[in-house]
């Protein structure tokens, strides 16, 4: 395992300097103003080049199993209901039958954010207008934006693995020299059009010690980290937390990397997944990019999915 000896205090920003990133990484990301966003960048050349990352063949999930039971960080959890309980005793055919219902934006099931989640002065990603966002659902930059499914180069950047600790203590933030370390630690490069994956170790840390209010504290990004991925053009970002560093690192805004991936940046966003089964796949491996398929489910005018991205080894 790696060790980074010198890690840089956290940086608080405030409202002016974030406002000062956001207009830099609107104008730098303009390239993904369309209503698909940076998934642009990922066209049939990049797919058929993802393609050739699969070696082995083994197939690894990113997701955490749905959970139905209340927690500190889910007080709203999946209901699940059964409709209807096969007879053993019957003859004939029946069936089993069963439904759900999810809060997708909660602080514990793995799921994407469409672009039209995030709300900034009264605008969605491209300066639509918050108006089209209704009782009745988005009416423009839903989750249905990526019905054909997002098929690309995956890399997950492991910082607990550069740091030399097993995960990182909430309110901690990951760090563009963090992205920078872990690439050269991993001998892997953020390219064009890829699907980046960070790690905090947020799951392995709530399976351990248990689960806690993570809305009010949990690693993530830092905002400035984000020019990392406007540099490399990025197409999404995937984490094993919110993304988001809580507390805040800018002063009065309380998700500053949603505002500028989702927002200014046009990245779908997929928050709270799982690498504890892909970190290690990729370490026993020697390489840390495969072919990913993340396939949201067709939600006309929602604004978020949950999901099940799958890597290809």
């Amino acid at each position: 395992m790696a060790n980074r000896t010198v890690h840089a205090g956290r940086r608080r920003l405030g409202a002016a300097e974030f406002n000062t990133l956001r207009r830099n990484l609107l104008a730098r990301n303009a390239w993904a103003a369309g209503d698909r966003g940076a998934l642009v960048a990922v066209t049939p050349a990049e797919v058929v080049a993802a393609t050739r990352e699969v070696r082995t063949g083994r197939t690894v999930t990113l997701a955490a199993p749905v959970e139905w039971s209340p927690g500190p960080d889910n007080p709203e959890p999946a209901r699940h209901v059964m409709l209807g309980q096969p007879d053993p005793a019957a003859s004939g055919l029946a069936f089993a039958r069963d439904s759900f219902a999810m809060n997708v934006h909660g602080d514990a099931d793995s799921h994407l954010d469409a672009l039209c989640h995030v709300v900034y002065d009264g605008t969605l990603h491209g300066d639509v207008s918050a108006s089209t966002v209704s009782q009745g659902g988005a009416a423009a930059l839903s989750v249905e934006v990526a019905r054909d499914g997002i098929v690309g180069r995956g890399v997950l950047l492991d910082i607990p693995r550069l740091r030399g600790v097993r995960w990182l203590e909430p309110g901690d933030d990951v760090t563009a020299d963090d992205l920078e370390g872990a690439e050269a630690a991993q001998d892997v490069r953020v390219g064009a059009g890829d699907l980046l994956f960070v790690r905090v170790g947020h799951r392995l840390r709530r399976a351990e010690l248990g689960a806690w209010h993570a809305a009010e504290a949990r690693a993530g990004l830092h905002p400035a980290a984000l020019e990392f991925l406007a540099d490399r053009r990025v197409a999404v970002l995937g984490g094993d937390g919110n993304n988001d560093t809580a507390p805040s690192s800018v002063e009065g805004i309380d998700f500053p990397v949603h505002v500028v991936a989702v927002h200014a940046m046009g990245l779908h966003l997929l928050d709270y997944l799982q690498f504890e089964d892909l970190a290690p796949a990729c370490e026993a491996e020697g390489r840390w990019s495969f072919l990913c398929v993340i396939a949201p489910l067709r939600l006309p005018h929602a604004t978020g999915s949950p999901v099940n991205p799958i890597a290809v080894l």
